[in-house]
């Protein structure tokens, strides 16, 4: 009996290698699109209708939920914005997953942002086994890190949408930090 797994999936090229590798272990991921953290407007719709094309490609179900949250994002992280990936970002989408993955008769879940060495991963990883005993359901664990480079040259090569920043509004400015300062005089 093969696994039903959920994979919650924040955008085309994080999801190549994932894909490729769960593939390979005879794992068919249905993805998941579950980001209100994505900002502006443009970044959430171009990263979720470069996925939809992706997943068309490559034949693979893909699930969205329709969450645009800017107004909810804000007031969750502007307390603590240094720490808004773990304290709000993965526990919103990760949530989300595990509980739509057990609501939806998915007998695992996983995520993409396994894969990128710019998460938080041991603290990703802690939040996905909390959520998964919450909501008594399988977390598939792969550190997909070792799979980040193929995954995106690959992503290159296929002319997938390469975003410059992890999703929400405080990590655009974070890549634009030091251009920024300089352009201030500091």
């Amino acid at each position: 009996m093969k696994m039903k797994l959920l994979m919650h999936t924040c955008c085309a090229p994080c999801s190549v290698y994932c894909v490729d590798s769960l593939r390979a272990e005879n794992i068919e991921p249905t993805l998941f699109w579950y980001n209100p953290n994505i900002h502006p407007y443009i970044e959430y719709k171009t990263r979720r209708d470069c996925l939809k094309e992706y997943a068309k490609q490559i034949g693979v179900e893909i699930l969205i939920k329709e969450e645009y949250g800017l107004d909810e994002f804000c007031q969750n992280v502007v307390s603590d914005i240094p720490n808004r990936c773990v304290n709000y970002c993965y526990p919103k989408r990760i949530g989300e997953t595990a509980r739509f993955a057990k609501d939806n008769g998915f007998d695992a879940f996983t995520t993409t942002l396994l894969v990128s060495p710019y998460q938080k991963h041991e603290e990703l990883k802690k939040v996905c086994e909390q959520v998964a005993d919450y909501y008594d359901i399988d977390f598939v664990y792969r550190d997909f890190r070792v799979g980040f480079r193929e995954g995106q040259t690959k992503a290159r090569e296929l002319g997938l949408y390469m975003q410059k920043y992890c999703g929400c509004i405080f990590s655009e400015e974070e890549r634009y930090k030091k251009q920024i300062l300089r352009d201030m005089g500091q």
